[in-house]
């Protein structure tokens, strides 16, 4: 592969550094072409850059000049492979002579060891980079696009026929894509179905209205595109994105459909009311849930079910059996709504009835406000914060206790109903839903981290699950109003359309959209060892009865999280190997020992800590010229063979750099890093034999916002290894 060089000498580049040393570095490691010019990224320095490739045949270039994260779409070259060495953010705008934070005119003159000053060290770092750059791009093989030899199927599957259900198959329809629902019910629209009003969701948010669940079904019902399957229910799912073969049940009799996305859009169920018992759910008839109380409303039967007579006065206790640690943890966010227009219906049907609420807070979000003003200028409807002690019955009606109030004091409220707002439960609390037939199980894994929600990491990716080509809707992906869920629904319809597209195209579907690489086995070497398919986050790989594993491209995220796995390193991307890796430590030249001159890798997740260290740069502040990074896909994409490579060349300590991981993870391959930090323990066993202290080679987590903390990350490892010396393979 003939490769070029582009140096840019603009933003302190050319000031810092001596340019024709660079474009030597440059020579000795390879390039068949180097050329410096400055600002490469103006509309002159990147037409300089095409003619060069045009009259020089190169096939390959390195940019060296800002970051990757930077000007991307400017040095987007077309067929040629293009590799961006960081010398403006990973260099000069980061590496400064003083303590503390850098300053933009610096004198490098200053010496940091006998005989070498600090332009020397900056020299190293920034030729160690040029090198790296030209080592990755001389192992680097072009990703061609999969396509499987099966015809991909355009039709999407959706598991639920409620208002997010019948959204997302309208959605699709309406792109040109058939659609499926399937619902288990006999009849289509869940509970919205069975509602007497909604509230309504145009200005000014203030009243009711009849529930729009009608006029989608009917829509759906005149659409084409769109098959139902109602009283039915899905028993089995195999195969892949674009090739799912999916096992329809109906009656006695199974149908097997060909699907490309799914939509999970099953719903939700209310909470246990039985557990409420302290509330008095069970013991008196004229306690009821909300649901029950919605049904009741919706025939027109406000009726108290002890005696037949008409509701006089109604208690609503908001958050039964909720933000309880006893019971459901969170809030269900839509119930303080419910309960106000619940609250309507009674005032409706009788202006002379009361109609109190017994709220720990009152959440209506957004312009939603409104229509809880017009509750509280209701003088039928009482409001107060408060925590219902106790309720009894007392002479033919209830009497409820409430104590922690506004008033300060504890106050009895005779009623003849109490209604009980419980929560929404997801329908994937206690069932799998989707009956995959995967190597990891059926259903979504680790579900516990959203309380059973089919929910993922809500800032990077509102729609995904951990099953590519799988997305959920409505409140089985979070508590929300029946808007939300049409809203959630076109989302996740939408996504489920960009997956059919990515793998007609060939490319990863998310988070690496547009990625065409993925990893590749060399079979023949396996062990059998399972690591690849017990760590993959996506249940991506199946395996054969003797534990070899089988791969399934259209389900792959591409981050590598296999190939950080495998102890036998036969797991490759085309444009990410472990022999590039190799390759790029290798080109790093190490300084002779005893000067004091220190060497540390830094394997950098890009998704956080990547964007992370050039927040630092841009602020200026001072990071250790000691250190050399490369970014991989994923921390958990880190073999441990990088560090075995690294500490054989003379490193005097590796630092695996990764994003948060545990409850409030931020990784966005899952659990990347919490893998990584499993593998030390393989670490230390490799250092071990090779002699080392384990303590060279550390983990740390760092959040995208947290630039701030890598100087202090990075400067007391400088120092801990200081402690220990250099290392003894420097020099060999």
């Amino acid at each position: 592969m003939k490769i070029g060089v582009f140096i840019c000498t603009s933003c302190n580049i050319g000031e810092r550094l001596e340019v024709s040393e660079l474009e030597a570095a440059a020579q000795d490691q390879g390039a068949q072409f180097v050329a410096s010019r400055e600002f490469l990224c103006s509309k002159e320095g990147v037409q300089a850059i095409k003619e060069a490739i045009q009259n020089e045949g190169l096939e390959a270039v390195a940019i060296c000049a800002c970051s990757p994260r930077v000007n991307w779409d400017v040095f987007n070259l077309g067929k040629v492979a293009v590799e961006r060495v960081s010398l403006r953010e990973g260099v000069v705008w980061s590496r400064f002579p003083v303590p503390g934070e850098g300053e933009e005119s610096v004198d490098d003159s200053k010496e940091v060891a006998e005989g070498v000053t600090f332009k020397d060290e900056l020299m190293a770092l920034a030729k160690d980079y040029v090198r790296m750059g030209v080592a990755k791009l001389q192992t680097y093989n072009f990703p061609e696009p999969y396509k499987p030899e099966e015809e991909i199927s355009k039709t999407v599957l959706v598991i639920g026929g409620g208002v997010a259900g019948l959204t997302a198959a309208l959605e699709v329809a309406k792109a040109g894509h058939p659609a499926i629902i399937v619902e288990k019910e006999k009849e289509l629209g869940g509970f919205v179905a069975k509602m007497k009003a909604q509230v309504k969701a145009e200005p000014p948010f203030d009243g009711i209205t009849e529930p729009i669940v009608g006029k989608l079904i009917s829509e759906v019902q005149e659409n084409e595109n769109i098959t139902v399957y109602t009283g039915a229910q899905v028993t089995n799912i195999k195969g892949a994105p674009g090739l799912f073969t999916v096992t329809i049940k109906k009656g006695g009799s199974e149908e097997e459909v060909k699907i490309g996305a799914i939509v999970v859009a099953a719903g939700w169920k209310p909470y246990d009311a039985s557990k409420l018992g302290d509330l008095g759910y069970g013991k008196f008839a004229d306690v009821v849930t909300n649901v029950e109380f919605e049904e009741m409303a919706a025939k027109g039967e406000l009726k108290r079910k002890s005696n037949g007579e008409p509701v006089k006065s109604v208690l609503f206790v908001q958050c039964a059996g909720q933000r309880d640690e006893n019971h459901l943890p969170y809030c269900s966010s839509v119930c303080c709504m419910v309960s106000l227009k619940q609250a309507k219906y009674v005032r409706e049907v009788d202006p002379e009835a009361k109609a109190y609420i017994i709220y720990k807070d009152m959440r209506t979000v957004g312009l939603y406000e409104n229509f809880y003003k017009v509750l509280q200028d209701d003088p039928g409807v009482f409001l107060t914060k408060g925590e219902v002690k106790e309720i009894r019955e007392e002479d033919g009606r209830l009497v409820v206790k409430v104590d922690q109030t506004l008033f300060g004091e504890e106050i009895e409220i005779p009623v003849d109903m109490v209604v009980l707002a419980t929560g929404m439960v997801p329908a994937t609390a206690d069932d799998p839903i989707i009956p995959l037939q995967y190597r990891q199980g059926p259903g979504f894994p680790e579900l516990e981290l959203f309380y059973g929600f089919a929910d993922s990491n809500y800032i990077c990716f509102p729609y995904e699950t951990r099953r590519t080509g799988i997305y959920a809707a409505g409140a089985v992906h979070q508590p929300m109003t029946i808007f939300q869920a049409m809203e959630d629904a076109t989302g996740a319809a939408l996504k489920a359309l960009q997956c059919l597209k990515a793998i007609e195209m060939g490319h990863a579907v998310h988070p690496r959209t547009w990625d065409f690489a993925y990893p590749e086995w060399d079979l023949k070497m396996c062990t059998q060892c399972k690591r690849c398919t017990e760590e993959c986050p996506f249940g991506a790989l199946d395996e054969t009865e003797d534990g070899t594993p089988m791969p399934n491209p259209t389900r792959c995220r591409r981050c590598g999280t296999c190939f950080g796995a495998c102890p036998q390193r036969i797991i490759n991307f085309k444009d990410y190997s472990i022999d590039m890796v190799t390759q790029m430590i290798k080109a790093c030249e190490m300084p002779e020992p005893d000067y004091g001159l220190y060497r540390v890798l830094a394997i950098v997740c890009e998704n956080d800590a990547y964007p992370a260290l050039d927040m630092a740069a841009y602020k200026r502040l001072n990071l250790p010229v000691a250190f050399r990074v490369i970014p991989v896909r994923c921390l958990g994409a880190a073999n441990v063979s990088f560090v075995k490579d690294a500490m054989s060349k003379g490193f005097d300590g590796v630092l695996l750099l990764g994003c948060k991981f545990g409850e409030n993870y931020q990784c966005h391959f899952i659990k990347g890093s919490e893998l990584a930090n499993r593998r030390m323990e393989n670490v230390a066993e490799t250092l071990q034999q090779l002699a080392l202290e384990t303590e060279r080679v550390t983990l740390e987590i760092v959040a995208i916002d947290e630039a701030e903390k890598i100087p202090q990350i990075m400067g007391k490892f400088v120092e801990f290894l200081q402690e220990y010396g250099e290392s003894p393979f420097k020099g060999w």
